[in-house]
């Protein structure tokens, strides 16, 4: 299988969580597979953004390689940084909205997550080709501050380092109307979310030629 972006990626574990994840988008990650929805109306509407990716939180975000850069390489760049940094620890999740979209969102002390995402941006940028002008365009067309711009020309992506907040994402933007209704929703068929939330494994993850996310593999954080 041949990849046109990767990226890195916490993946929940093996049970129920992962379970209602890949249900209530449609598409399992782990075993790159169409999954049935929960038979709610309107569902497949609100998820279409972000099945492609999977039930994930984005530690490195979607990247195209850099020229000269193998995909060999990449795994074993993915394996040093995994076995060089600790795992990340907060009081758990919770049912959150995110900028109109529905997520699940770690409480209590965050800094360990955020500590693991910026080794993952950082130590893993040399395998990052450089953004299109098409691309800047477009991220800049949301409306940027002057930091998430720096942080756009020097990462790739606005949101990282201080301006990053991890999220597993639920759904796409909601009108604010349906927010309340669609919170109410997802909360009916979460299972119990865990306590505490632990972040102990890093996922390199490739965009296939559907355009669809699927785990490559999974390094568990062992400095």
């Amino acid at each position: 299988m041949s990849y046109s972006r990767f990226a890195i990626y916490f993946i929940p574990p093996e049970g129920a969580l992962a379970d209602f994840g890949a249900a209530w988008l449609g598409w399992d990650v782990v075993t790159g597979r169409d999954v049935v929805q929960p038979s709610v109306h309107g569902l497949r509407d609100i998820t279409m953004t972000p099945m492609k990716y999977g039930f994930h939180g984005t530690l490195k975000p979607p990247f195209r390689p850099a020229p000269g850069r193998s995909f060999a390489e990449l795994e074993r760049a993915v394996a040093d940084l995994a076995a060089m940094v600790k795992p990340a620890v907060s009081d758990g999740l919770e049912l959150t909205t995110l900028g109109g979209f529905l997520a699940l969102t770690p409480s209590g002390d965050v800094s360990g997550v955020r500590r693991v995402a910026q080794a993952c941006v950082r130590e893993l940028d040399p395998f990052r080709g450089p953004a299109s002008a098409a691309e800047l365009d477009r991220r800049r067309a949301a409306g940027l501050t002057a930091r998430q711009d720096a942080l756009l020309m020097q990462w790739g992506y606005p949101y990282v380092m201080e301006e990053f907040r991890f999220h597993l994402t639920l759904s796409g933007r909601l009108p604010t109307h349906d927010i309340a209704r669609w919170r109410d929703v997802a909360s009916s068929h979460l299972p119990d979310l865990p306590k505490p939330f632990v972040i102990d494994q890093i996922a390199l993850c490739g965009e296939r030629g559907d355009g669809r996310f699927e785990l490559i593999h999974r390094h568990a954080l062992t400095g």
